[in-house]
């Protein structure tokens, strides 16, 4: 069924080439797939609730619900301006990619339409992934790219099925099932480009070995032995006053301590005498048994080595250091591209069809991981050219994590975000000789 739907996307009209600069770009006909942008409305957005009508009931769902990146899908400034960016590029040909998961229910009825801007939106829709985005889903047809069937006339769906005095309610084990999350999490670009593929590395893990779902990690039971609607991951809001600063330090707290189960870090230095090159072998392993580290959005995010050597409490070498902007050395610092030739990275790229670097996945004709499988280490050596005379040498290497990147930020016009971005130090190791 994968490789129809890529089939069907490649041969959309819309598929065209990306120009920026083009003049009078031909009106393609637009994206289209039946189940997640049909060219006729399938549902009509009179038949969805906002969450403020289950609060009533449940309240501390609503609640946790608010301040996660499933309400902020449809509000994330980023997310915008990289919507609008395809927008432009594609002459509205493929405006609707980007929102088949982060509304549905927008996409679905129409109201995300050829040319849609924002601010136009109902509140239904910019509610991003509301509750009835997930619990009117009768089944999942395939998973990848909002695969999943909606009916806003069925029973509210739940993995238990307890009645409800105010509306009927039907027991669903896809609730209970990856495929849920898979159906949105999982993502194919119209060229065929695998971009997300959480889902896909579940399939082959220990975790789906041992039946542990994407929601015993991300949706773990509550002390009243609820199932958690934070859906904690990477990510904190942009926006201010999305969430209260006592609710932001409260979600970073939850992220670091994700954060801190994910990898860890070992590093070995041979000893050497001044003068000649130390070899230290730095060994990331991959600690979550459900899927990749990184994992999801890994062309964003950046996972990395920071080792920094001293020589009597010099430095002498570096690598996986940051730039005056806050950028990693790499291509897409501004300061110092390509300026860390050895730099240890664990996310992903883009290249276009000429080879360069691309941070927008349509204008991408290859995509490259160095992401760690589930259980499996990554070891990598670096060469220390030690100082004559040197009589201490040490090595400090950290494992760093950040969701977004600077850069990408000020790249579609967001610079007053691209400041004070938190970056996770998931484990760290030192090294240090004594004497020639």
């Amino acid at each position: 069924m994968r490789l129809a739907l890529v089939a069907l996307l490649a041969g959309c009209p819309g598929n065209v080439p990306t120009d920026p600069t083009a003049t009078d770009p031909p009106t393609p006909e637009p994206l289209n797939d039946p189940i997640s942008m049909p060219l006729e409305p399938t549902v009509d957005l009179g038949d969805f609730q906002g969450a403020a009508s289950c609060e009533g009931c449940h309240e501390e769902h609503v609640q946790e619900w608010s301040t996660s990146m499933h309400a902020y899908a449809m509000v994330d400034p980023l997310f915008r301006a990289i919507v609008e960016v395809r927008q432009a590029d594609l002459n509205g040909a493929e405006d609707r990619f980007c929102v088949q998961c982060h509304s549905a229910i927008g996409t679905r009825s129409g109201s995300l339409d050829i040319g849609f801007s924002f601010d136009d939106q109902p509140a239904i829709v910019t509610e991003g992934i509301t509750c009835v985005s997930c619990h009117k889903i009768t089944s999942v047809e395939r998973p990848w790219n909002a695969g999943h069937a909606i009916d806003p006339l069925a029973p509210m769906q739940g993995p238990s099925g307890t009645p409800s005095p105010i509306h009927e309610v039907s027991q669903s084990a896809v609730f209970q099932d990856s495929v849920l999350c898979g159906s949105c999490h999982d993502v194919i670009e119209t060229s065929g480009l695998p971009l997300e593929r959480p889902y896909a590395e579940w399939l082959e893990s220990p975790a789906a070995a041992a039946g542990t779902t994407c929601q015993d990690c991300h949706m773990p039971p509550t002390e009243d032995g609820r199932h958690s609607h934070r859906f904690v991951g990477v990510d904190l809001p942009l926006v201010d006053g999305f969430v209260d600063e006592a609710t932001r330090a409260d979600l970073q707290l939850r992220i670091e301590e994700l954060l801190a189960g994910s990898a860890d870090l070992e590093l070995d230095v041979f000893d050497v005498a001044p003068g000649q090159t130390a070899s230290a072998v730095v060994t990331v392993h991959n600690l979550i048994e459900g899927h990749a580290f990184p994992t999801g959005s890994t062309f964003i995010r950046e996972a990395w080595v920071e080792l920094v050597a001293r020589a009597d409490g010099e430095v002498f070498y570096e690598t996986g250091t940051l730039d005056a902007n806050g950028d990693l050395r790499n291509y897409w610092s501004e300061l110092e591209p390509y300026g860390d030739h050895d730099l240890i990275s664990f996310a992903s790229n883009f290249t276009d069809a000429a080879g360069a670097p691309t941070v927008f996945s349509w204008r991408a004709a290859d995509h490259t991981s160095r992401a760690i499988s589930p259980g499996y280490p990554r070891t990598s050596t670096l060469f220390l050219p030690v100082p004559e005379g040197a009589q201490e040498v040490t090595v400090e290497a950290r494992l760093r994590f950040r969701a977004i990147p600077p850069y990408l930020l000020r790249l579609v016009g967001l610079d007053a975000y691209a400041v004070d971005l938190p970056v996770y130090d998931i484990d760290t190791a030192s090294w240090v000789q004594v004497g020639p």
